[in-house]
This record gives C-alpha cells, sequence and structure tokens, in this order.
C-alpha cells in the first residue's frame, strides 16, 4: 500500500481554539437541555381541591 492510498477511517482531530472543558460543558449542557423533565412523585402532587387564592399585595401599615 503506498502512502497516497486510503487506510480507512481518518484519525480524530482536535478544534483549534476550543479548550476540553468547554467540550464537555457544552455536551453536559445539551444532555441537560434535550432531557425532558421526569414525572412528579406521587407523594408530592398538588392538593385537590378548593384553595384559597393568594393576596396580590397587601395594605400599607
Amino acid at each position: 500500500m503506498s502512502a497516497t492510498e486510503s487506510k480507512g477511517q481518518p484519525l480524530p482531530f482536535a478544534v483549534a481554539g476550543v479548550s476540553m472543558r468547554d467540550l464537555l460543558a457544552a455536551g453536559e449542557a445539551a444532555a441537560l437541555i434535550s432531557t425532558p423533565p421526569r414525572a412528579p412523585e406521587p407523594g408530592f402532587a398538588e392538593p385537590v381541591g378548593p384553595v384559597e387564592p393568594v393576596a396580590d399585595h397587601r395594605e400599607a401599615a
């Protein structure tokens, strides 16, 4: 096999100007964004029935 022939897949290369820390942080952020929120636990469900409305503001003293 000569030096000009392809040897299969090219070797991975580093992206210039981007640190490994930034690449890992970007991957972690992408994973957080793409993961749907988990379902609420049954024991902590919101109360069912009438709930007192919260006052928008209080009167000054």
